[in-house]
């Protein structure tokens, strides 16, 4: 299970007793997030994080996995995807992905609408920005992206920016929201890797979402190839968060119309 920007890896709280209940579960805050690292001179970038996952899952002694991921964890699940695919094409031995599935995410650079405060850390003043950023601003912007009735609570809010900020978090926001420029940069790659694969995959999303909703999902209908998708209507961006009960029932039924539940 693989996490969003800028949150971390306890996103996933609401659905680990069931899934831990059928499975082996894994997840990690990635370097930057969360309760891990956040050094403030760091080359953050997706392919890094991949490499990490991938020596994180190594050091389990697992060599098959199946990925749930969200946001900016959609973006290093493709480019996972994009290294398995490779060693398949190539008869390479190597970790095997089983099934992927994913929630909202910047699949597709062209339909990614970012929110104004991401833009603005893109900028030249972005670590400025950053270090600016406080608790009643994360607020506003989250309410912004959450179903209008499933907005987070206060408590969702304080917990979202212990794990935020802690550790010098706001230091490093506008090191992080590079990988914007990365989709932009490795679109082919990252893009075709969905379009390209054999594997199972669906994509499970809030509609209501601004940043990566309806209009997403109907971009991936368009070009990737036997499109499954599952729309959750007045969702927004944190399906894992807003609806964690309708998101389980299409991820197992997922894994059980792909023969994948043992």
């Amino acid at each position: 299970m693989i996490h969003g920007f800028p949150t971390a890896s306890w996103d996933w709280w609401q659905m680990w007793k069931t899934l831990s209940a059928k499975y082996r579960v894994l997840t990690l805050d990635m370097i930057g997030f969360g309760f891990s690292d956040k050094p403030r001179k760091y080359p953050y970038s997706i392919l890094d994080q991949a490499n990490l996952i991938e020596d994180f899952i190594a050091t389990k002694q697992i060599s098959k996995i199946k990925i749930l991921s969200h946001d900016y964890g959609d973006t290093v699940a493709q480019e996972l995807l994009a290294r398995f695919n490779n060693r398949k094409k190539n008869k390479k031995t190597g970790l095997k992905i089983e099934s992927l599935c994913f929630l909202n995410g910047g699949l597709f650079p062209e339909t990614h609408q970012a929110l104004l405060i991401q833009k603005v850390l893109m900028s030249p003043i972005g670590s400025i920005v950053g270090r600016l950023f406080n608790r009643e601003k994360l607020g506003k912007n989250f309410k912004k992206i959450f179903g209008p009735n499933t907005q987070p609570s206060e408590e969702d809010l304080d917990q979202f920016w212990e794990l935020i900020s802690g550790n010098g978090g706001k230091y490093v926001f506008h090191r992080l929201i590079r990988y914007m420029q990365e989709r932009k940069d490795h679109r082919e790659r990252w893009v075709g890797a969905i379009q390209d694969t054999s594997i199972p995959v669906r994509l499970i999303d809030g509609t209501y979402d601004p940043i990566s909703g309806k209009h997403m999902a109907d971009r991936y209908k368009e070009i990737i190839p036997n499109p499954d998708v599952v729309e959750l209507d007045n969702i927004g961006h944190f399906p894992l968060i807003e609806a964690p009960d309708l998101v389980l029932k299409h991820y197992l039924e997922f894994l059980d119309d792909a023969k994948l539940l043992n």
